[in-house]
C-alpha cells in the first residue's frame, strides 16, 4: 500500500466520537475493537467518552484477504500473508496500549472459506489475536449499532446498507415511535423489521465482472442486475414497502466504496472524513456520480485523490451495489456512514462493561443493606 493511501486511511480513523449517547458512561478503561473483512483489517482502541467514545489509536489497512476465493474457495497463501502481517501490527499496538479489552472478528472471507477456521487458528498461534467468526446477523446488527447516531429520528424507517468485501449487508430499521436528541439523533438501537445478507461484496463482484473499456456500461449493468437478483424477492422487508413508496424513509450507506463516492461528489483534493460522514446525497447524486467514475479509466480513478490504486477496480462494484438497492427500493436521500461494523463492535463492548458494572454495584448494595 503507498504512503498515500495508508496516510488516508489513517485519517478516515480519526476523531470517530459522538456515538450511541445515553448507552455509554464514561470510564478509565480502554476497549479495542478489531474487524478482519474480506478487503480490509481495522483496529480502534478508544475510551468511554460522554455522548459515545474518543478515540486513542486506530490502524486500517487493505489486505485482500478474500482475492481469488470466489474462484477457489480458499484463502490463498499470498492473501493470508496479507492479512497475518497486518494483524501483527495489531497486535503490537494493543501491547503498547497495555492490552485493552478486545473483541477481534472476521466475516464473509472466513465464515465461506474451505480454510477459514484453520487460518484463525493460525492467527491465534502467530499474533496472539482470537478472532471469532460472525455470522451475518450479528454483522448485520452491529453495523446498525454504529451508524445509530446517523439515523434520522424524524424519518418513519432506514435501510442501512453495509458492502464488505465479500458480502453486503441489508437491515431495514423501523423508526417509527421512536424519540431523538436535540439534533434529531436517535438515542436508543431501534428495532430491526428486517435483515439480508447476500455472498457478494465489491471484490467478489468485480472478480465476476472483469472491467471492459471506459464508457461501455454493459459490464456495470450486469453487476447492477446480479445484485438486484439477490435481493428482489425478499418478502420479510415487505411490510416496509409503503414507508419507502411514501418518502417517509432513507439510505443509510457504510463501505469503503461509499464514502470514496461521496468524496468524489464533493470534488475533495483529499479525503476528509468529517465532510463525509454523515453526508446526505440525493439518488440522483450518486447516479451522476457513478456515470462520472465510469468515464474513467482505472488509471484514471486510481488518480483520484479518494479513490487510490488500492480501490480503483472496486469502488464502481460498490456504486453498482449502491445503484441496485435504490432501484429496489427507492428513496430521494442517502447518507453516508464512514463508520459502521468496526464502531458497533466498539460499542456493544463498551455497552457491555457498563452493564457489569451496574450488576456488581447492585450487588454490592443489596449485600449492604443485608448486613444492616
Amino acid at each position: 500500500m503507498s504512503d498515500a493511501t495508508a496516510s488516508r486511511e489513517r485519517r478516515r480513523s480519526q476523531d470517530q466520537s459522538s456515538f450511541s449517547p445515553a448507552v455509554i458512561r464514561p470510564t478509565g478503561g480502554l476497549y479495542a475493537a478489531l474487524d478482519l473483512g474480506t478487503n480490509n483489517c481495522r483496529l480502534l482502541v478508544a475510551t468511554p467518552a460522554r455522548g459515545g467514545f474518543r478515540v486513542v489509536d486506530a490502524y486500517s489497512r487493505i489486505v485482500r484477504l478474500g482475492e481469488g476465493l470466489s474462484q477457489t474457495g480458499r484463502l490463498q497463501p499470498a492473501a493470508m500473508e496479507r492479512a497475518i502481517a497486518a494483524l501483527a501490527v495489531c497486535a503490537e499496538r494493543l501491547k503498547r496500549r497495555g492490552a485493552p479489552e478486545l473483541r477481534a472478528i472476521a466475516t464473509q472471507a472466513c465464515r465461506s472459506a474451505e480454510n477459514g477456521a484453520e487460518f484463525i487458528q493460525r492467527v491465534a498461534r502467530e499474533t496472539g489475536i482470537e478472532l471469532q467468526i460472525i455470522s451475518p446477523r450479528e454483522e448485520a446488527r452491529l453495523s446498525v449499532a454504529g451508524c445509530l447516531t446517523l439515523l434520522d429520528a424524524t424519518a418513519d424507517a432506514a435501510l442501512v446498507l453495509d458492502v464488505g468485501g465479500g458480502s453486503t449487508e441489508l437491515s431495514w430499521v423501523d423508526l417509527r415511535g421512536l424519540s431523538g436528541d436535540a439534533g434529531g439523533r436517535l438515542t436508543g438501537m431501534p428495532p430491526i423489521k428486517a435483515w439480508l445478507s447476500i455472498p457478494i461484496g465489491v471484490v467478489t463482484l468485480a472478480e465476476h465482472f472483469p472491467e471492459q473499456r471506459p464508457g461501455e456500461q454493459g459490464w456495470y449493468r450486469q453487476m447492477v442486475e446480479e445484485v438486484k437478483g439477490r435481493i428482489q424477492d425478499f418478502p420479510h422487508a415487505e411490510p416496509l414497502r409503503q414507508v419507502f413508496s411514501e418518502g417517509r424513509a432513507h439510505l443509510v450507506g457504510t463501505s469503503g466504496a461509499i464514502t470514496s463516492l461521496a468524496g468524489i461528489h464533493l470534488g475533495l483534493a483529499r479525503y476528509d472524513r468529517a465532510r463525509v460522514d454523515g453526508l446526505w446525497l440525493t439518488h440522483e447524486e450518486c447516479e451522476a456520480t457513478a456515470e462520472r467514475l465510469l468515464s474513467l479509466d482505472p488509471a484514471e480513478r486510481a488518480a483520484q485523490p479518494c479513490i487510490g490504486p488500492d480501490r480503483a477496480d472496486l469502488v464502481l462494484a460498490g456504486a453498482a451495489i449502491l445503484q441496485a438497492v435504490q432501484e429496489l427500493w427507492p428513496c430521494a436521500r442517502v447518507r453516508v456512514a464512514d463508520r459502521g461494523l468496526r464502531e458497533g463492535v466498539l460499542l456493544s463492548l463498551m455497552a457491555e462493561a457498563s452493564g457489569r458494572r451496574r450488576r456488581r454495584r447492585r450487588r454490592g448494595s443489596a449485600a449492604a443493606k443485608a448486613l444492616t
